[in-house]
This record gives structure tokens, sequence and C-alpha cells, in this order.
């Protein structure tokens, strides 16, 4: 498979006109297609487009807009299983869980496509009548990252098509093809120009930031980026969206079943081959049951399948690109060399392909690279504890606050230590469980703002007081 990229502008696919660049199967290390990226002048003309298509889409009606989104969702479905393989050769996930990212995608567009944008009554008297409604902003610019490239970039874009705004993307250019067919699929119910896409790197991303055509940015991605974006959009005080990393702390409780446990922390910790920004990524366990879980872990990761995501019985893919193999590689490395002990996997997969098999690692503690710096891939840290109230400290001792979790079988011992984690999300008993319905977002290093329920539909949208004296 060869695909010359382009990018889509006011309803017409246009080659870029910046650098070169290829996008590169992770299971083989071949390029799969290649293009040009966006130049500047570029992304002038997709924000021209979105804001001329802005004047008439913001006077669409609310059920209008549902009907269109929901036809939207309607195409998703009908090109499911394309978007899926295309998900597995650009990120390199297995295919069951391509097409899990596919249905997640259907499901939550149709989820926004049917929440009602509410309108607060603040007074109601004789002589007064004051109301609180909500407008559409303009245009919005979404930056998405490469873990997840269809599901992110539905978060980013129905909620901003279901409150009338327009939209410019710019996908990873490690995994622009997904979002492309996504932004192809969207043209073919919605008109010209209220959905655009751009291709680039960081002179895109800044100019993005930066543009005073452009009223708001939701970005999905590291907090340097996200920094950066907040810095450069001072210009037109335009509003953020910033979910950005995360190095989730979990605290497993004495007496906790470990056998009913250790499945749900392993598939949470190492999600999407722990390339998720909400996976669980810093396990801390008491002194009664580190020996049995380490070893239950381990066992699930040396049974994992590593291999291409549409080999039949894959169960565990590549990492997703050069540089963050690379700094897997270098996070354990360092470990090892810091006393910790490799109960499973610990060295790259010989061959083509960006392999490196689930890691357990044991006898490590805060102060380890490992342990304090997000490493987004297939190496979890295993931190004993003996008192509560540290294994809080070492939790909470993060830059970082996107989310945490504890597991336990006394709910209201959990609940208690719950409360006292750093972070946006708590779970209790799971982890990484995002939903629909449920605000999230990060506290500290890990972001501003929400997305998800009403909460994250309404960051698309400005108030607007309306006073009436009768």
């Amino acid at each position: 498979m060869s695909t010359e990229l382009s990018l889509l502008i006011n309803g017409d696919k246009v080659a870029g006109h910046g650098a070169a660049f290829d996008v590169i199967n992770p299971a083989t290390e071949a390029a799969i297609a290649s293009g040009r990226m966006a130049s500047v002048e570029q992304l002038d003309q997709a924000v021209a487009a979105a804001r001329q298509a802005f004047q008439s889409w913001r006077k669409t009606s609310d059920a209008e807009r549902t009907a269109l989104l929901h036809k939207v969702a309607d195409r998703i479905e009908a090109n499911a299983d394309e978007l899926a393989r295309i998900i597995v050769q650009e990120q390199g996930k297995p295919l069951f869980l391509a097409q899990m990212e596919v249905g997640g995608a259907i499901a939550w567009t149709r989820y926004n496509a049917d929440l009602e944008i509410p309108v607060k009554l603040i007074e109601d008297s004789e002589h007064k009548r004051i109301e609180g409604h909500r407008k559409p902003l303009g245009v919005v610019a979404s930056i998405t990252p490469w873990n997840w490239p269809l599901m992110i970039a539905i978060w980013h874009i129905i909620p901003a098509l279901r409150t009338g705004n327009t939209v410019v993307c710019k996908p990873s250019g490690l995994t622009p093809l997904n979002t492309l067919r996504l932004v192809e699929i969207i043209n073919e119910v919605l008109p010209a120009g209220v959905v655009n896409l751009v291709t680039g790197e960081r002179e895109i991303g800044e100019a993005i930031s930066a543009h005073s055509g452009i009223d708001k940015v939701i970005f999905t991605g590291s907090t340097p980026t996200g920094q950066n974006i907040m810095a450069n959009a001072s210009g037109n005080l335009k509003r953020l969206t910033l979910e950005l990393g995360g190095n989730d702390a979990a605290i497993v409780l004495p007496g906790t079943d470990v056998d009913a446990v250790a499945e749900g922390i392993f598939q949470t910790a190492f999600l999407n081959m722990g390339q998720t920004c909400a996976a669980l990524k810093r396990l801390y366990v008491h002194d009664s049951l580190y020996d049995a879980l380490c070893a239950k872990l381990a066992e699930i990761a040396n049974a994992q399948v590593v291999g291409d995501g549409l080999a039949e019985g894959t169960s565990f893919g590549p990492v997703q690109n050069a540089n963050q193999f690379q700094r897997v590689k270098e996070l354990v490395e360092d470990a090892k060399a810091r006393g910790g002990r490799i109960l499973s996997g610990g060295a790259p997969v010989d061959g083509k392909g960006y392999f490196y098999p689930p890691t357990i690692v044991a006898d490590v503690s805060n102060g380890v690279r490992l342990v304090d710096e997000e490493q987004f891939g297939p190496a979890l840290p295993v931190i004993r504890y003996s008192d509560i109230d540290e294994a809080i400290r070492l939790a909470n001792d993060c830059p970082f606050g996107l989310g945490g979790s504890v597991w336990g079988p006394d709910l209201a011992q959990a609940n208690s230590i719950a409360r006292q984690l750093e972070c946006g999300t708590v779970w209790i008993n799971g982890h990484a469980e995002v939903l629909p319905h449920a605000p999230f977002g990060g506290c500290k290093l890990s972001g501003v703002g929400v997305e998800f329920g009403v909460e994250g539909l309404l960051e698309y949208t400005q108030l607007q007081i309306v006073n009436c004296n009768r």
C-alpha cells in the first residue's frame, strides 16, 4: 500500500506546498504513504474557508446539526473496516483494538449528536427575565496525537460541530491517514469548509496557535507543546482545551485479591502498548501483595503475542515510532542500572519493526526515571510500599495530574484514599476508563479544561447573558 497524501480545504483535496514526509508502518518500518505538509499560506486558506462556512453553519438549528451528525456516524460505520485497517497500518495497534477504536468513534459521535445545549434561567420575576445562552465561538482548531488517531479526532471535531463551530484539524504527521479519511467522510455529509484538514509539524502548529482567525484550540499531546500553544494563543485570547501528559499512579491496598485485579491492572497499564495518556503508569503495591502481584503481572505479560497488528493472533503491537521506541529502551535500561528487576520483556524484539514486549520492572521507586517520567510505552514500574500515607505521598510526588486509581475490597477506604490523589479523574478498581458522559481533564501540568459530557461540550461555546426588562 502506498498512498499520496493531500490536504482538504473548502471541500477540495489539494497537495501540500510544504516539506515532504512519509508515513511509516511501525510493524515493518516501510513507508505506506507520502506527501507534503501544508504551507502557512494554505493554513490561512483553510482558516478562511472555515470562517466563511461559519456564517451559515452557525445558523443551522440544533435539530439539523443532530441529524447531520448522525449521518456522519452512519458514514463512519459504513467505512468501519477500512478505517480500522488504516489505524493498524499507520499506528500499529492490533486489529481488534483498532475495531474498538472505530466502534467507540461511532458511539461518541452519536452521543454528542444528541446532547442538548442548555439555556440557563437565571431570573424570572415580574419585571425581569435573565437567561444564559450558549453561542458558538467560531473557528476551532484541533491538533491531535498519534496514539488514537481516529478516536481523538472525533473527540475534538464532533462537539465543535454540535455547538455550531467550524473546524480546521491538524493530525500528527506520524498518523495522518485515518484523520484525512475521516474528514473526507465528514465532507460527504456537511457543507464545504465546515471541516478542513492541514498537515504539518511545528511550523504549522505554531501558526495555528497564534492565528488571529482561530477562536479556540483543542490539543491532546505533550505538556511542553501545550505550554507553547498557551503562550502563542495570547494574541487574541483564544480559548484552549489542553489534554496533556500524565504519569498516572495506582495504589493497590492490602487485602486485595491479586487474581481478581491483575488482569485489569495489566490491561489498563498496557492499553495500546502503554501509549495512552490516561494509562496506568506507576503501580504502588503493599508489601503483603507485592511478590504475588508482580509474578501474576509477569505471567500475563509473557502470555502476550507480540506482532503485526494485522497478523492473526496478535495481542500486542509495536511502539508507534522510532523516537518513542528509543525512549522506552532508554528508560528500561536506566531502571536496570538503578537496581530494577526485569520480570518480563526488558529488551526489543529482534528484526524489523518497533516491537518492544510488555515489560514489568520490580524493585524501583521514585527517583528512578521510569517512575518519575512518563514512559508512554510498554514498561510498567512496580513500587513496594508498607505505609499507605507514604504511598499517597509518592503517588502525588509528580508534576502531572491526569488520572489515578485505587484498588481494594474496602470501598470506603478506597474512596477516602482516592480523594487524596491529585488528579483530574480517579478510578476505584479500574483505570483509564473514559466515557462520553463523564467530564475528563487534568490538573497540574496535565492540562486545562475538560472534554466529554455537557461540561466538555460547553467549552466550545461563549456564554451570553440575555437580560430582558419587562
